[in-house]
């Protein structure tokens, strides 16, 4: 139900306590005692794990309370702060650090609100944003060391749709001059959440279709480039959904059809516009995740109905490839299908190899493995995209500098080493990428951002070896201190990520 990739390649996955017992126990003597559980009251079973993606071996975690659709961030040293939940975790932050045997701590009312189906941003003063959830029509910060109330946001109840919602697990990203870009149901303001006032009112999306949960599309921040320009542009794309009404009918039991459609607007823009585009395949409860050559790859989801309980039918079972800057015929590019449905409940996160790791998929209350049509689903797989074919190793870089873990700052030029065996290089298409793991849950990745730093000087040095110049971003505004992934892309082909802390 939650996946996040943390600086050790570990990926931490969690999904509810109140499920009853998983087929994963906890290590000997370990039991979980909780009074107010609504399944069961002594569990002595997991309901999150570490994942370790390259030994393929995996951790039992325990979670104290219950996390049902939580939120989080990685913050700027690397923990994850993770908010919220149901039922006894509903103001509760849970951290966990990138250690050998770390498990999760808790902070009993670490929150102000009850947070349920809410979202989080990182910022650039290293707080967290948290915003929304059920019922929840305001927005609060951790840690408490500046603000400590939550502050109403009206944006959020003018979004809500009553007995729907369609306003749940809000798209929120931070643009480039420091505001927060919210988007709920089918509209967005930009907000500046230092003084509680909203910048900007954007357009309504054509059509007005809702693409927030239950009618759940998901979005991206498109990758940031030109990063030295005076002003940076920065672009949203929404995509999917599931059309006005889909909801109640599926209550019902009636068919429905997800939105086909995708709507990419220009934040940055004095007066912008949406500007609509038609995917090869509808898409409801799908996943968007930047690549680091700077492709979306959309992946995850179904054809028809909404999220929810037993709702979604038709699932889709072949990701499609979003190219930005493809000016020419369609942006879109279906890929090879998956065999094993990824429905409500599923996630998928960019690895430092390049690779798409996807799991989950449980739309039952409880775990149900048999006698279903979609039964809970326990493995993972990898998606590998194309770029990741043998037949362009040779186009492939290998980064020798700097080391893993190196600590960058803010508008620095950096020479960045790496071997390239093809015969010829095209020193006009090397460009450097920082890639920000997201925290994803229910078709949003939160946090996800990824900066072009492109090249200023790429200079041969013999033995198939490269010295890449490239400057880091000027700002917290543009690229929030904490550790990102670094690629290094030639001719689309990115290199295996390393690890670097930028501040």
């Amino acid at each position: 139900m939650h996946m996040q990739l943390l600086r050790n390649d570990r990926v931490i996955m969690f999904d509810r306590t109140d499920f009853g017992p998983s087929n994963l126990p906890l290590p000997t003597g370990k039991c979980r005692n909780d009074p107010t559980d609504t399944a069961l009251q002594v569990d002595c079973t997991a309901h999150s794990v570490e994942y370790d993606v390259f030994a393929n071996k995996f951790r039992a975690l325990t979670v104290q309370t219950d996390v049902w659709c939580s939120s989080g961030a990685i913050m700027p040293d690397g923990n994850l702060f993770q908010t919220g939940g149901f039922n006894d975790g509903e103001c509760r932050v849970r951290v966990f650090s990138p250690c050998r045997m770390c498990d999760w701590n808790e902070i009993p009312n670490g929150l102000t609100a009850k947070r349920w189906y809410a979202s989080n941003h990182i910022l650039p003063d290293g707080r967290q944003i948290i915003v929304g959830g059920r019922g929840q029509f305001n927005y609060e910060f951790i840690p408490k060391n500046i603000v400590t109330t939550k502050i109403n946001l009206p944006f959020l109840s003018e979004t809500n749709d009553k007995g729907i919602e369609n306003n749940l697990y809000p798209f929120v990203f931070l643009n480039v001059d420091g505001n927060l870009f919210i988007f709920a149901n089918n509209r967005a303001i930009l907000f500046d959440y230092v003084n509680n006032i909203v910048v900007k009112k954007y357009p309504m999306i054509p059509g007005g279709e809702p693409r927030s949960y239950p009618s759940t599309g998901s979005a991206v921040l498109l990758p940031l480039k030109n990063l030295k320009a005076a002003a940076i542009e920065a672009e949203v794309l929404v995509c999917g959904g599931a059309p006005k009404g889909s909801y109640l009918q599926s209550l019902k039991g009636t068919f429905m059809a997800a939105l086909n459609t995708c709507a990419r607007i220009k934040i940055t823009d004095p007066n912008p516009e949406w500007v609509m585009e038609t995917m090869p395949l509808a898409r409801v409860m799908g996943d968007m995740i930047l690549l680091p050559n700077g492709n979306v790859l959309l992946i995850n989801g179904a054809g028809s109905r909404t999220a929810g309980w037993e709702q979604g039918r038709d699932p889709v079972l072949s990701p499609v490839l979003y190219q930005p800057e493809n000016n020419i015929g369609s942006p879109f590019e279906v890929q090879n299908p998956t065999t094993i449905p990824r429905m409500y409940h599923s996630t998928a996160a960019l690895l430092r190899d390049g690779r798409v790791l996807v799991g989950g998929s449980n739309p039952h209350a409880f775990y149900n493995f048999t006698g279903v049509l979609f039964p809970t689903e326990l493995s993972l797989e990898a998606f590998s995209p194309a770029y990741l074919d043998a037949k362009f190793d040779k186009l492939r870089p290998t980064i020798i500098a700097p080391k893993s873990m190196s600590g960058i700052r803010y508008r620095k030029k950096y020479t960045i080493q790496v071997v390239i065996n093809s015969d010829k290089v095209d020193e006009s298409s090397v460009s450097v990428t920082m890639f920000a793991p997201a925290f994803n849950t229910h078709s949003f990745s939160m946090n996800q951002r990824l900066l072009v730093l492109g090249n200023e000087k790429v200079t041969a040095v013999g033995n198939s070896m490269y010295n890449v110049e490239a400057t880091t971003p000027k700002s917290g505004n543009v690229a929030p201190s904490g550790f990102y992934l670094l690629f290094v892309v030639h001719q689309g082909i990115p290199s295996q990520g390393i690890w670097v802390r930028l501040h």
